[in-house]
């Protein structure tokens, strides 16, 4: 899925290392002692089948770590290596996020246009601005649901179907703008068909003209694989499991139907594509201020403040996040296809953390809390170990307050929440009652509340920095 609270935020059978001990990774590993963990931290993960990617880690623009590891395509056993190119998903709306931000520099829009100044027929929602998009604080349904409810699934949806399915049907806003925040993909929807109707372009052009060729990230493009599907060079296979055939399988095989596919026509909170290496242009670019100047990069880098007076700890396209220990970092994850992102810029101290997965399963893993320790010389935290008894017991339904079901799971002795049918989020246990969602920042905690009897009633979801503590009981 294309969520943030995850998006949010993510948990393969691995098959081969695709660069064995290279001599770029020997002379890294030679080099930089903080290599040798990082190869040591994701070879583990890949040897236990929870890991099946690319990872560069880079300090001060300089790559200190490079490398994949396992299968770009399991039927011809093609390797990933540093050139293979992943789906970003949600890590795309960075990047349509900075198109927004050039346009208003051309005087093309403003932050604080009407929505409805671009998308006419969306005049239901007049109120709410381009701001509240690029924040989330719109307050717009989410479009999957929809279209999940209404569309001839037959066919692939682009943004324009959405916005004709919204003008038909009139779904009700969540909250009035700026009241609070809510992660949206619908806003980032909106923002790729503005970009397009006030530049005249189409998204995937636009970007390829004003962000792409100018910083050179040849393996970079908006690609719709299902939609307008054509041959990429080493390009990598995004693959879920199938718990009925009991194997990996790519998303298409479970037919038109799955949302993966007949939602593959929507540009601008998805669909752009990439490898680490032009990521890492990319992140150069915004410490060399090549689009916009530092006031811009303040807004980007920057959370809102909602009605309620809260953080959303969201800037233009990045989650935002002040540490003690690691100064601003601002970062975003995607999951979407089978395919997992993420990429990391610690601001302050200017290290680089970017890694892409091609393999969406129960087991895999991105552990980017303790390749944020080994970065600052920090020891690698080891997970404890519960019983399986303890983590079956919290296994089960709970409803959320929109009186919506959340399924919490036990696969692999690994608990899980569910957020979609081809994507969950680990919870690794700090103590006998409480988990973190693994490798999501801000952290976010599940702690399970248990009675007199011993049975478990409900948990409490805490994210602290964007005021979320909710209680979520526990269905009899």
């Amino acid at each position: 899925m294309k969520n943030l609270f995850l998006t949010l935020l993510i948990g393969s059978v691995f098959l081969t290392s695709c660069k064995e001990k290279s001599e770029i990774a020997k002379s890294q590993t030679n080099i930089n002692p903080k290599a040798l963990k990082l190869d040591t931290l994701y070879s583990e993960l890949y040897n236990k089948g929870a890991f099946n990617g690319s990872v560069l880690v880079a300090e001060n623009g300089q790559i200190i770590f490079e490398k994949s590891y396992g299968l770009a395509d399991k039927e011809t056993n093609r390797k990933l290596n540093d050139s293979t190119v992943f789906e970003l998903a949600s890590v795309s709306k960075q990047f349509t996020a900075m198109g927004i931000v050039q346009l208003e520099k051309e005087g093309k829009l403003s932050y604080e246009d009407d929505i409805t100044k671009f998308i006419p027929e969306l005049i239901d929602y007049k109120g709410i601005t381009i701001r509240n998009l690029l924040h989330h604080t719109g307050g717009l349904p989410d479009y999957m649901e929809l279209a999940n409810k209404i569309w001839e699934k037959s066919k692939i949806a682009t943004n324009d179907d959405i916005l004709e399915m919204f003008r038909k049907v009139k779904p009700k806003i969540l909250f009035e703008p700026n009241e609070k925040w809510d992660y949206s993909n619908t806003g980032y929807l909106i923002l790729g068909t503005i970009i397009e109707r006030s530049s005249g372009k189409e998204f995937g052009d636009y970007l390829n003209d004003k962000i792409f060729k100018p910083l050179d990230m040849q393996n970079t493009f908006v690609y719709r694989i299902r939609f307008e599907p054509k041959e990429i060079e080493n390009y990598a296979n995004g693959y879920i499991y199938s718990d009925s055939l009991q194997k990996k399988i790519l998303p298409d095989e479970i037919g038109k139907d799955f949302y993966v596919v007949y939602l593959d026509g929507i540009v601008g909170d998805g669909m752009v594509n990439s490898n680490p290496i032009d990521l890492l242009k990319w992140d150069r670019a915004l410490y060399d201020n090549k689009f916009v100047n530092d006031k811009d990069l303040n807004l980007i880098f920057s959370s809102s403040i909602t009605k309620d007076s809260l953080p959303t700890d969201y800037g233009f396209g990045w989650v935002i996040d002040s540490t003690k220990t690691y100064g601003k970092v601002a970062s975003h994850s995607g999951g979407w296809a089978g395919y997992i992102s993420y990429i990391e810029r610690n601001l302050d101290n200017d290290k680089t953390i970017i890694v892409l997965q091609n393999n969406s399963l129960s087991e895999t893993q991105i552990p980017i809390k303790n390749t944020r320790r080994i970065l600052y010389n920090q020891e690698v935290e080891k997970p404890i170990k519960l019983d399986t008894d303890i983590l079956k017991s919290y296994s089960g339904r709970y409803l959320r307050e929109n009186q919506k079901e959340r399924e919490i799971t036990f696969e692999n002795d690994k608990l899980y929440v569910v957020m979609s049918e081809d994507y969950k989020m680990e919870l690794v246990p700090v103590s006998k009652t409480k988990f973190i969602v693994d490798g999501w920042s801000p952290e976010v905690s599940y702690t399970f509340i248990v009675n007199d009897e011993g049975q478990v009633e409900k948990y409490r979801v805490i994210q602290e920095s964007q005021g979320v503590d909710k209680t979520i009981n526990r269905i009899k």
